[in-house]
């Protein structure tokens, strides 16, 4: 029998909404990483969005800097609880 891996907690819907707040769209986003020596494309920074990507602590440290927040608005509203199964 197969295990099923639970997703963990992600912190992609708090990126996607400091993007939206800030006014950037995905690909300026990735462009301005880039400029900071960021390699990552578009799809990826999709995945972190969507959180089906690790985001890397360097990743972290570029968006906090873009978004000019500091790193606890990455986890506002987040709970280990929210995500533990009640089988």
């Amino acid at each position: 029998m197969a295990q099923k891996i639970k997703q963990d907690i992600h912190i992609g819907g708090n990126i996607r909404n400091l993007r939206i707040q800030s006014g950037f769209t995905q690909e300026q986003v990735v462009t301005k990483l880039q400029l900071q020596g960021i390699i990552i494309s578009r799809s990826s920074y999709s995945q972190i969005e969507c959180g089906t990507y690790n985001i890397k602590i360097s990743e972290l440290i570029a968006l906090a800097e873009l978004f000019n927040v500091d790193f606890n608005a990455f986890f506002e509203n987040l709970s280990l609880n929210s995500n533990l199964d009640t089988d």
